[in-house]
């Protein structure tokens, strides 16, 4: 089945990207401060005030990261729209926002939590391993549901 639309899916990836990264930090750094960015690396203790100010800095920076996801994603569709580009299906825009978000959880899981141990989902239980392999599974769920949704959607939304 061959696709004729010219709808752009990097801003929605852009998108679930940025809007992941601000799920993550907000709720699992600030609200129930299970981690920080910087808490397993055994110098930046969330114990210490030395340790909470770097792990504020680096969660700042994190942030930053993942609000410049949402501003160049919210920017291209803004400059798709004006060029008159027919904008995805709800299905589809939905789709493209949830494998992005999957994909962050999954490279953010994969290479913070196992490869560089910067940080653990919960750093304030020793940061068991079964956490992080819940975060790595929602986030290949979020990928598969998304793949879903942005392959049977719709093509784009009609023009009036």
């Amino acid at each position: 089945m061959g696709r004729t639309h010219s709808a752009p899916h990097t801003p929605g990836l852009l998108l679930g990207i940025g809007l992941g990264g601000f799920v993550d930090g907000i709720v699992l750094h600030q609200i129930l401060q299970w981690h920080h960015m910087l808490t397993n690396t055994g110098e930046q203790p969330m114990t210490t005030v030395a340790g909470l100010e770097a792990n504020t800095l680096a969660d700042g920076l994190f942030h930053v990261a993942t609000w410049v996801c949402v501003a160049v994603g919210s920017w291209m569709m803004l400059r798709a729209w004006q060029q008159r580009r027919s904008a995805p299906s709800w299905p589809r825009q939905l789709g493209l926002l949830l494998l992005g978000w999957g994909a962050f959880n999954v490279v953010e899981g994969l290479i913070d939590h196992q490869l560089l141990g910067l940080h653990h989902v919960r750093d304030d239980l020793g940061g068991p391993l079964s956490w992080d392999i819940g975060f790595l599974a929602f986030g290949v769920l979020l990928i598969a549901v998304g793949w879903w949704l942005e392959r049977h959607g719709p093509d784009t939304v009609p023009r009036r």
